[in-house]
């Protein structure tokens, strides 16, 4: 463990990146859980909806420049990480003006004027998140995330507790909002303070700039077709159901999807670094030393996913109140749509860590066609369990391009993807057994 090897520096970073993410998520739970009784469910449908327009502004400006400094060979250069920092700070400036015109258009289309206040104070955020510098992304680089997963936990604890006696105070929305500007802000000063690193500087170069956007073009419009796969289902969905219906399946998406979470976590700090170190197609080393990450990382999934599947019904009854008795039902088939999701993990970093963002863009237009295009089928038909469904149909019809990029580069294999498939099925089976009856009823609506 205190070796400088790839495989040592793999396993600290996901002991740090796990072990964060629990403490994190520990946290996000135990706030959640007081939130709902102090606040009330709509609370958390209007917070969705602002949530999703910033994730929205942030996806769909994205300039790739996370991965651009773990791929690229000037990755540690200063006139590099300075360029990229400027570019982004001028980039949260467009942001944060775009929320604030957007902010009574979207008032209107979902009939909740209190949206026309809420975004633009919560796009600050956005404008102090822009002030961080480039030391977590140099960080992940070189696979060294000690110090990221303590910036990340103090930020949270922080957050939490401001937020947490806001809303006892007020018991209003605006203790979410002002927790998230706090989280912003003890982020962005605690990186100055614990991460190493170059002292970022308003700075252009030429040659900087011009690789940036050159890798970041396809990763711009990847990550808009990104936005509508992870984002969709709440827009969708909040215009067809009311703010409380919404706030209860945030509730539900939000317990359900703490392994995808973790999973993705782990997948975007390191795989890139990893086939970037250890490319697939160069050995069968190679391809079995992933091989091992993968079902490592496979197996936390299904172990986090199966205590949720199977009992998401009853740790929603112990834990919340009386109002949140139907997110019960939405945790469990949210966290039977995401096990798909196993068959393909880490696929598309094999397209980054090679540079074809282009690869990356394609696959992920293609999710994004298809999961929009299912919601608006299933939800009006549906309702709430039209959006899970959706996610999964998505999954498996995309699923045959991701083999098709993973064997361009070496990465498909199938022994894997065949075992989790198989684990997926009879998990899922013995789901539907135990909670038939609960599955009829939020079918039934």
């Amino acid at each position: 463990m205190k070796s400088d090897s790839l495989t040592s520096r793999i396993m600290r970073s996901s002991m740090f990146t796990i072990g964060g993410f629990g403490v994190q998520q520990v946290v996000r739970f135990g706030s959640n859980l007081i939130l709902a009784r102090l606040l009330f469910p709509e609370a958390f449908g209007t917070m969705a909806l602002v949530t999703v327009l910033l994730v929205g502004l942030t996806m769909l400006s994205d300039l790739g420049i996370q991965p651009a400094i773990q791929s690229s060979k000037r990755g540690d250069d200063p006139d590099f990480l300075n360029t990229a920092w400027t570019l982004n700070m001028i980039r949260a400036v467009l942001l944060f003006l775009a929320a604030c015109l957007l902010a009574y258009p979207m008032s209107v289309f979902y009939d909740e004027p209190v949206l026309f206040q809420l975004v633009p104070v919560a796009a600050v955020s956005m404008l102090i998140l822009a002030l961080e510098p480039t030391r977590a992304e140099s960080a992940s680089r070189h696979m060294l995330l000690g110090r990221v997963t303590l910036l990340e936990v103090l930020a949270q604890v922080i957050s939490v507790s401001f937020m947490l006696v806001l809303a006892w105070i007020t018991q209003s929305i605006w203790a979410l909002v002002i927790g998230n500007l706090v989280n912003a802000a003890a982020r962005a000063g605690l990186a100055w303070v614990i991460l190493p690193g170059i002292n970022n500087r308003l700075h252009y170069d030429r040659e900087s700039a011009k690789e940036l956007v050159h890798y970041g073009r396809w990763i711009f419009f990847s990550t808009v077709a990104g936005f509508l796969v992870l984002q969709s289902d709440k827009l969708i969905l909040g215009r067809f159901l009311s703010m409380e219906e919404l706030g209860l399946y945030n509730i539900g998406y939000f317990l359900a999807g703490f392994p995808l979470m973790l999973g993705q976590l782990l997948v975007q700090r390191l795989m890139i670094p990893i086939y970037r170190a250890s490319p697939p197609s160069e050995s069968r080393e190679n391809f079995l030393h992933l091989r091992r990450i993968r079902f490592m990382l496979s197996g936390l999934l299904i172990a986090g996913v199966t205590p949720l599947a199977l009992g998401g019904v009853y740790i929603v009854d112990l834990l919340y109140d009386s109002r949140y008795a139907s997110s019960g039902a939405v945790t469990t088939i949210v966290s039977m749509a995401l096990l798909p999701q196993m068959l393909g993990l880490t696929y598309d970093q094999v397209t980054l860590a090679s540079g074809d963002s282009r690869g990356f863009f394609t696959l992920n237009a293609t999710r994004a066609v298809l999961l929009v295009s299912l919601l608006l089928v299933l939800v009006p038909m549906l309702g709430i369990p039209g959006a899970p469904l959706a996610m999964a149909a998505t999954t498996l019809l995309s699923y045959p391009l991701q083999v098709r990029l993973a064997r361009k580069y070496g990465a498909w294999d199938v022994l894997h993807d065949a075992l989790m498939a198989g684990l997926a099925v009879i998990l899922l089976g013995v789901t539907v057994l135990i909670h038939r009856a609960d599955l009829a009823a939020i079918f039934a609506g």
